[in-house]
């Protein structure tokens, strides 16, 4: 029996603009990956982001905290505790955990073609779904390594978000590879990053033990935006906001230049005894010496800088 062939004319599709949980980095109706190596606050990252939703929070696209409408979402995860790991964090980030549902996967695993996914989003209107690690939501009878199981898989459930439009977000491990394009660090086959519409990475910044950065390794639908910088530490989650370091710094492990310790050295220098200097003044030098205004910003306020302004000038003191 022949197939039926169906031509669709460009003609008749209607054009729609992409909506952004926030832009460019989580788009709504698609799947968003963040990834990261293991113990470098993926999921600490994740859970904060699920707190300021539901508190009625969100971003800008300089990340900037700014007010939005509250958002309901599904979390799933297959590593960590309800109980004594995912709620705690949630509430020592202030989470309406009244917000935030969970699928009762106790019987029968979630995989992500599983229809309860999408009858959850439906039920709770949730506007993010989160699967904690991507891999344990494959299902017994997918291989992660096959191209064509892994594409077929994530392909369904890049439909459900369209249909829902819900943004999703899957969480993955990276592999040990090193001197290799970020693309290929993913655990699994490179279909999952081909498939996602963003990819994150979630990363320690080099010398800074408790500083984490989020870089946009793929964007499909936008620019790719700025890397973004958290404080990871007993209390939390610190966010900072954009922050100067690249993505082949991070997976090196090394900082070119050593920029910030260069940008740190100049502030101290510049501005100690007590001194207020012109903005325009410290600007300058910092180029002069090959340091970005947005690595000033990033140091300025790691150190606590004030910024005072005396009529039309503004003025940096320690």
């Amino acid at each position: 029996m022949k197939s039926k062939l169906v031509i669709i004319s460009m003609e008749n599709i209607q054009v729609e603009e992409v909506q952004w949980l926030w832009k460019p980095y989580i788009p709504y109706g698609k799947l968003t990956i963040i990834e990261g190596d293991p113990g470098e606050g993926k999921t600490s990252f994740a859970l904060w982001v699920v707190s300021l939703l539901t508190q009625g929070k969100g971003f800008d696209e300089n990340g900037n905290i700014i007010h939005i409408d509250p958002v309901n979402v599904v979390y799933q995860t297959a590593e960590d505790g309800l109980a004594d790991t995912v709620k705690p964090r949630l509430l020592a980030a202030g989470a309406d955990c009244s917000k935030v549902k969970v699928i009762d996967d106790s019987e029968k695993s979630l995989c992500m073609d599983d229809e309860r996914l999408e009858m959850a989003l439906k039920e709770t209107g949730a506007k993010l779904l989160i699967l904690d690690p991507l891999q344990a939501y494959l299902g017994d009878r997918v291989d992660m390594n096959r191209a064509n199981e892994a594409r077929e898989m994530t392909k369904k459930l890049g439909a459900m978000a369209e249909r829902t439009g819900c943004a999703v977000i899957l969480i993955g491990h990276m592999n040990k590879g090193s001197g290799v394009k970020a693309a290929y660090r993913g655990i699994g086959s490179i279909d999952f990053f081909a498939i996602a519409r963003s990819v994150l990475l979630v990363a320690r910044v080099p010398d800074d033990s408790t500083l984490r950065a989020v870089a946009q390794i793929k964007c499909n639908l936008a620019v790719e935006g700025s890397t973004m910088a958290f404080r990871l530490d007993e209390t939390g989650v610190n966010w900072i906001g954009e922050y100067d370091v690249s993505v082949d710094e991070l997976l090196a492990g090394s900082l070119n230049g050593d920029k910030h310790k260069v940008a740190k050295d100049l502030l101290n220098k510049i501005l100690s005894d007590g001194k207020e200097v012109p903005v325009s003044t410290v600007i300058m030098q910092a180029k002069a010496i090959g340091v970005s205004k947005r690595t000033l910003e990033n140091v300025k306020r790691e150190l606590g800088v004030k910024s005072i302004k005396y009529g039309a000038t503004w003025l940096w003191k320690m």
